[in-house]
């Protein structure tokens, strides 16, 4: 699985941040890992965009072979909580669609952690 870090303008990206990035998306999608080949991940700060939920913003796209992308967002107060809050909604999003998928198959979903 190949994951991807772009930022805007707003955030000083370094190396920290994409090995975070990176650590945080593998440790959540590894039981997909078999489905998805790219994992494309946005970061923006939008201070100039006032949110209730935080400036922070994470937005995450799976290529999972064979069917749609998924994509999910989630904002936080800093970025380690908008990226660890994206890959939450997106394990949840890609267990219900391959759920689903499996179902119509008849077959068993990929195994739970």
């Amino acid at each position: 699985m190949q994951v991807i870090v772009h930022t805007d303008t707003t955030i000083g990206r370094h190396q920290g941040l994409d090995a975070h990035v990176q650590q945080v998306m593998r440790a959540a999608l590894q039981r997909f890992g078999e489905h998805i080949g790219r994992v494309d991940v946005h970061l923006s700060d939008g201070k100039r965009e006032k949110s209730a939920d935080g400036d922070n913003k994470c937005t995450v796209e799976a290529k999972v072979h064979g069917y749609q992308p998924v994509a999910v967002s989630a904002h936080g107060l800093s970025l380690h909580q908008a990226i660890d809050a994206a890959a939450d909604k997106l394990v949840r999003a890609l267990s219900s669609d391959l759920g689903r998928v499996y179902d119509s198959r008849r077959q068993p979903p990929p195994a739970a952690e």
